[in-house]
């Protein structure tokens, strides 16, 4: 088993050699085999064990059976313990998921504390095999039939070579001692369910069904490489990434023959699953949208506006008082008072042009027309202003509209007000009542 672990660790895993790995151990056979066998092969190596304090004292003789394991080895092991339950009634999630969020959140942690390259699991074929019958009596995707990744990000799982039995035989081979959860025989849970009742059962009808197994999810990985080869050549058509947003064209949505199937394959890494919704999005008026916990997809036009949801309190009035040189929060602007620089004699009139018509991102104002301290808000329904280089006034949604500026634009422009008047739509244009003129004594030059 060594030999072979060796051997498929050098195939497909030789990034691991000279690196640092930490191996996730909960005492049970799997990974203190696991442990062992990377041990003798002289990987660098620490240990991580998680107590999730829900067996009470053989919980706790878990953790002290894999600190003594880490002794003897001489392995450095950390260990944490959590109120499981606290947290998984707190998040209203199951126990089984609560653990698992706590255990990669932690070792995460450990590896960014520590320097750890590369987290490893003991998951093992039968592990596979289960998953995949959890995830289909559930109703899944092709992604949710394929299992257990064997790289997923930092995380690398090198036992997937091995059976459950393979494992039971070499650690009785090596007199390798283990902690047995007994709840493990418990067919209280999902996992526990499928791996005593379903499997024996579908092993009875084929002896060998992990190898058959194993070749159907070969087919399946090939199938799924067609599709992502598809959804890519795909993605080149439909998105544009505008900022921080990713746009995807509506009409070219349309003309695909099964627009919800594709939008689940452009979508699914986004935690959307409101999938009736998202698809119905192409057909919406504009201003509809649907979230994930992480981002929001609008309906804008003829496109679909994919953008993350920030998690910060959001600000909608801001002070700038008299002599403000530079402020960061909300937005990054640069302030400087000037004397008017107009040569009267020689070129007044292009100097002021060059004043009054700045670019948008950098404008000139009047000093001795604003009233401090100035205003930062975001617009409001019914809000006007008198845009440089018209006659008259214009609706800020007006405005919008006519410059065509998208819904998600329109939440991130930020309004400076002098009292209760518009001096500059950020970014967009300047209002006239403050631009510059040949009577103009003092200049407030703002960069956003």
């Amino acid at each position: 088993m060594k030999a072979e672990l060796q051997e498929h660790i050098n195939h497909k895993f030789s990034f691991l050699h000279d690196k640092n790995l930490l191996i996730a151990i909960s005492g049970g056979i799997d990974s203190v085999v696991l442990t062992h066998l990377f041990h003798r092969l002289k990987f660098t190596i620490s240990l991580a064990h998680c107590n999730f304090s829900l067996r009470g004292k053989e919980s706790n003789e878990d953790e002290a059976f894999v600190k003594e394991l880490g002794e003897k080895l001489q392995i450095h092991t950390y260990s944490i313990k959590f109120d499981t339950e606290a947290y998984a009634e707190e998040k209203g999630i199951s126990t089984q998921m609560a653990a698992r969020d706590l255990r990669y959140d932690w070792f995460q942690k450990i590896a960014k504390e520590n320097n750890i390259d590369y987290i490893i699991t003991g998951h093992q074929k039968d592990d596979v095999l289960e998953t995949f019958l959890i995830n289909l009596t559930r109703g899944t995707g092709l992604d949710g039939l394929l299992g257990i990744p064997e790289i997923q990000g930092n995380i690398v799982r090198p036992f997937l070579l091995f059976s459950r039995n393979e494992i039971l035989v070499y650690a009785a081979k090596k007199k390798i001692p283990w902690r047995e959860d007994r709840t493990n025989s418990s067919i209280r849970y999902v996992r526990n369910k499928i791996r005593h009742k379903v499997v024996p059962v579908l092993k009875e009808l084929n002896p060998n069904l992990l190898d058959t197994f194993y070749n159907t999810l070969e087919n399946l990985k090939e199938t799924q490489q067609i599709v992502k080869d598809r959804i890519q050549n795909i993605k080149e058509k439909i998105i544009q990434l505008h900022k921080n947003e990713l746009h995807f064209s509506i009409p070219e949505i349309k003309k695909l023959s099964n627009p919800k199937i594709y939008l689940f394959e452009l979508l699914k890494e986004y935690g959307f699953t409101a999938w009736n919704d998202v698809a119905d999005l192409t057909d919406c008026q504009s201003g509809k949208q649907v979230f994930s916990k992480t981002h929001r997809l609008l309906k804008d036009r003829d496109v679909l506006i994919l953008s993350e949801i920030l998690q910060q309190e959001e600000i909608e009035h801001f002070e700038i008082p008299k002599d403000t040189s530079e402020i960061s929060i909300p937005i990054a602007l640069k302030l400087e008072t000037v004397d008017t620089p107009f040569d009267t004699k020689n070129h007044p009139n292009k100097v002021l042009e060059e004043l009054v018509f700045d670019d948008n991102t950098s404008i000139s104002i009047d000093y001795d027309k604003l009233e401090f301290p100035l205003i930062l808000r975001k617009w409001q329904k019914g809000d006007f202003f008198f845009p440089i280089g018209l006659n008259g006034k214009k609706k800020v949604s007006k405005f919008f509209k006519d410059e065509k500026i998208s819904l998600t634009d329109k939440e991130n422009v930020w309004l400076l007000c002098s009292k209760n008047d518009i001096v500059w739509v950020v970014g967009k244009r300047l209002d006239e009542r403050f631009k510059v003129t040949k009577s103009t004594s003092k200049i407030l030059k703002i960069n956003f």
